[in-house]
């Protein structure tokens, strides 16, 4: 079996997770925007309690398709379309919450914390919070503000950022423990992504 077909297009940040064994075979991930479930060709594969939602109804009807040739124990019901901020899967139902470039779609302050309080609500106490999302770290100079934390980036798309403070303001706010120092990458400065990743406290 080759890498791509193994691995599928995985994002590397989150391979360096799976690595370093934060992610391990019996979790319960649950991938918070999953689209057409990039993230999930290898845990679906190696056998990982895997869900799944997005807002749109297209990207889960693949996943499914995907699901059901990977890993067809998996229920169809396992993988919503919904959006994040009133998902249906119940409190503490994940060991893990994978949030792979989403966030940063959010319309306002208000659609961002709702998305974030929907996806920390279904994380168990020790789970792991993985979080890729645009930033303005690094990029300070090269982005024009079009209201509030909405931003025009060099590329010319519109998105949401965050910076080092608010994640700092967040991850206290959620009473949440770091696992790793925030990572950040500048794509040729066209845009920022940062790596955030944090556990919930046990009870």
């Amino acid at each position: 079996m080759d890498l791509r077909t193994q691995f599928g297009d995985i994002d590397i940040y989150l391979f360096d997770q799976l690595l370093r064994g934060r992610i391990r075979p019996g979790m319960r991930v649950l991938d918070a925007g999953c689209g057409e479930g990039r993230n999930l060709v290898y845990l679906l594969r190696a056998g990982y309690d895997v869900s799944g939602v997005d807002a749109d109804a297209a990207s889960i009807a693949s996943v499914r398709r995907m699901a059901a040739t990977i890993a067809p124990h998996l229920p169809a019901d396992n993988f919503r379309a919904e959006p994040l901020e009133s998902m249906s899967f119940p409190d503490s139902s994940a060991d893990v919450v994978l949030s792979s470039a989403v966030l940063h779609f959010a319309r306002d302050g208000a659609h961002f914390d709702g998305m974030l309080r929907g996806m920390w609500r279904t994380l168990g106490p020790g789970g792991v919070f993985f979080c890729r999302l645009a930033s303005s770290i690094g990029i300070e100079d090269r982005i024009g503000r079009v209201s509030g934390r909405r931003y025009r980036l060099p590329d010319g798309s519109d998105r949401y950022l965050v910076d080092e403070t608010l994640l700092l303001e967040l991850t206290d706010a959620l009473g949440a423990e770091w696992l790793d120092p925030l990572k950040t990458t500048v794509v040729q400065n066209q845009r920022s992504m940062t790596t955030w990743v944090i556990r919930k406290r046990s009870a």
